[in-house]
This record gives C-alpha cells, sequence and structure tokens, in this order.
C-alpha cells in the first residue's frame, strides 16, 4: 500500500533519494544510484545544466504555461516520459505496472525494460497514456521476435532499441555490495551478502508478498521465463548492431526509437536505419564512464539530423529547470529514470506520482519567470552557457 508522500518532507527529487535510501537494502538502492566506474559521467550529467544559465524576459505577465508536446504524433500533457527501468519490480512490487499508471494518469508516455519482472499486457494495461517497448535481444532472435509479437498484440505504440550496450558497464558498487552473492547456490556466499538484505525488514516482506525474487516474464525461453540470473552475460551474448535494425524495421510497423546516440555520426547512421526519432544517451553513465554529459552533445546531435527525426534526451534530470535547457538546447522532450526510481523505492505509486508532480511544478514555474508562454516559444535565446555546446 503506497504512502502519502509529500510536503513538507518531500519538495524536491532529492528528499525522495533520501527516502528510497532509507527504504531500499544497499545492493538495490546502489542498483539504482550507481554509476560505472569513477562515476565520472554520472556527475557530469548532472553538473551540465548548472553550466548553462537562463536569459529571462521580464514584465511578461503569464496566467498559464503550456507544456503539452507532440511525441511521435501522439500529445503528451508534459514534455517528461519515463525512461525504461529494468528490475523495477525490486524496487516496490509491481514496479512496472505502478510507474506505467502514473505515467498515465500524468498524461506522459512510459517505456517498458524488456528486463523488467512484470509481463508487458499488465504494465499495459495499467496505463490509460501511449506506452513504448525497450527492446534488448536477451535470449536471442527468435525470443525478440516473439516478444515484438506480444509487444504489438498488447497495444506498445513504439519500439525503442538500445545501442550502447555491448557488454555491461563496470558498476563497482554492485561488486563492493555483493550483488551476485545474492545470487548465488553457494550457502557461504548468501549469508555473507544477507545482512543488507535483513535490515530492510519492510522491503523484504514487500518483495515475498510480490512472490520473491522476480524473474523475466518478458523474456520467454523453451523452458519459461528467463531467471534472475546475471544480466551481464545475457547482454553480451545479445547485442544490438545496425545491421539487427533490418529485421527488426521488417517486424515492427510502428515508430522505432534508437537510444544510446552520442555523437553526430551515429545520429545520422540512425536516420539512415528508419528512426523516428532518436534519444541522446549514455545510459544514465552506467556503461562506458568518462564520455560527455548528454547534455553537452546535444546540440552536435540536433544539428547532425536536422528535422529529418525528433531529438530525446536523457542523463541528469532531476528539476523541470533541467527540462526548459533541454528543451533550449534542440531536445523536443526527455526522458526520466532515476528521478522517478527513487520516488517508486521511497514509497510506489505517491512517490511516482510526487516526482512527477515536483518536475511539472517547477517546469510550470520557470517558464513563467522566464516570461515564455510554452515549451514551443522556447530557444536559444532564452539560455546562455559557460563554454561551447
Amino acid at each position: 500500500m503506497s504512502r502519502r508522500v509529500g510536503p513538507p518532507h518531500v519538495v524536491n527529487i532529492h528528499d525522495l533519494r533520501r527516502l528510497a535510501r532509507r527504504r531500499l537494502p544497499r545492493v538495490v538502492f546502489d542498483y539504482i544510484d550507481g554509476g560505472a566506474d569513477a562515476e565520472v559521467t554520472l556527475r557530469a550529467n548532472c553538473s551540465a545544466f548548472e553550466s548553462i544559465v537562463f536569459r529571462p524576459r521580464s514584465g511578461v505577465r503569464l496566467a498559464s504555461a503550456d507544456l503539452s508536446v507532440t511525441v511521435l504524433g501522439q500529445k503528451l500533457a508534459l514534455p517528461v516520459i519515463l525512461a525504461p527501468l529494468g528490475s523495477s519490480r525490486m524496487f516496490w512490487p509491481r514496479g512496472e505496472a505502478v510507474a506505467s499508471k502514473c505515467a498515465g494518469q500524468a498524461g506522459t508516455a512510459y517505456v517498458l525494460s524488456t528486463l523488467s519482472g512484470t509481463p508487458m499486457e499488465e504494465v499495459r494495461a495499467a496505463s490509460s497514456g501511449p506506452c513504448w517497448y525497450q527492446l534488448y535481444l536477451v535470449g536471442g532472435r527468435d525470443v525478440a521476435v516473439a516478444a515484438i509479437a506480444r509487444a504489438k498484440a498488447a497495444g506498445y505504440t513504439a519500439l525503442v532499441v538500445t545501442v550502447d550496450t555491448p557488454v555491461a558497464g563496470n558498476r563497482e558498487r554492485d561488486a563492493r555490495n555483493r550483488s551476485k552473492d545474492l545470487l548465488s547456490t553457494s550457502p557461504a556466499r548468501l549469508l555473507a551478502a544477507m545482512p543488507q538484505i535483513l535490515a530492510r525488514p519492510r522491503w523484504l516482506l514487500d518483495l515475498v508478498t510480490d512472490g520473491g525474487l522476480m524473474s523475466f516474464p518478458n523474456v520467454m525461453l523453451p523452458g519459461g521465463p528467463m531467471g534472475y540470473a546475471e544480466v551481464g552475460a545475457a547482454l553480451e551474448q545479445s547485442v544490438v548492431d545496425w545491421a539487427d535494425l533490418k529485421w527488426i524495421r521488417e517486424l515492427w510497423d510502428g515508430p522505432i526509437v534508437i537510444k544510446g546516440i552520442h555523437t553526430d555520426d551515429d545520429a545520422r547512421r540512425a536516420v539512415d536505419a528508419g528512426a523516428r526519432a532518436i534519444v541522446v544517451s549514455n545510459h544514465g553513465g552506467r556503461q562506458l564512464d568518462g564520455v560527455a554529459a548528454t547534455l553537452r552533445v546535444l546540440p552536435e546531435v540536433v544539428r547532425a539530423v536536422g528535422d529529418s527525426v525528433e531529438v530525446l534526451m536523457d542523463g541528469g534530470i532531476r528539476r523541470g529547470r533541467d527540462v526548459v535547457k533541454a528543451r533550449c538546447l534542440g531536445a523536443r522532450a526527455v526522458l526520466i529514470g532515476r528521478a522517478y526510481a527513487y520516488g517508486l523505492g521511497a514509497a510506489g505509486e505517491a512517490g511516482v506520482a510526487r516526482a512527477i508532480d515536483i518536475i511539472r511544478s517547477d517546469l510550470v514555474r520557470t517558464l513563467k519567470l522566464l516570461g515564455c508562454p510554452s515549451l514551443d516559444a522556447l530557444d536559444r535565446s532564452f539560455v546562455s552557457t559557460d563554454a561551447p555546446f
């Protein structure tokens, strides 16, 4: 059952992060919170927004601010889409369905990860808004073909193909937290990793009543759903390359979104592969550490593709003003991951709804303070930067 999460206890995303850290075992919290290696890119994604300052128009009276945006032909009530998060059911019971419901209630889209713990049909049924399906080729091509057919039958309107995961990033927090030991069949290794789980009895009770350790019901192997095993090895055996886009395109007649674009060359290649939209993304700093913040490469990608595809971005967004800055630099909309994952881990539905509300309220306030009536009226003249972008 969701607890009420609101003022004065939760006024920003950092407050939700603090509550999630209090409720979740360290290994689960760090799965949400952590990045690759020294987490340089993880921090850079957030700090990049600080290097952009606003140039407001004063003396402007606005009764309201229009947050609506059209993405892939569908009108959304705000330019914030909930990004795919693997294993969300570990954060809260039926976590993916909970987040999908909140997205629909907010009038925006939800993206379901292949590596989720809730069947895609249940997740789609929970939302009154559009849902997209993120495709990994886990289990091989035949398994992916079946998943694409299921997603189409369930009513998913876009396919998100992630291309930046040839191997899983080196996430040092996972190693320190003995995350592999929690899946071990060795009693000694399992016992060594258990104290952090037993320290969070409320979370453990939620997990047990929700069926215990999750499997991946959207990855249907010949023997049944893929178990919660070493995901990194499974991803390494199922790399998506540019040649795969041809047969994926033949199976999916709706829009394809290519996620994980970080250079102008790859952006143009995505256009050539038939993408309707691309997501400028470094996987939240969870893959290759040391790459630039997504906000810094966004203008390069926008220049490369022009109006040929819609450009989205993710990475480091914690406030509505961050969304405004991304929009000024050319993003049509943004995806948020950690911002709503903290809410989900803190209090389920109430937490996700609060995360969305925090960003929405800040969006409205920022537009009014800028003297800008709508997202469509934003352009680069509303910001200045301390370095070339």
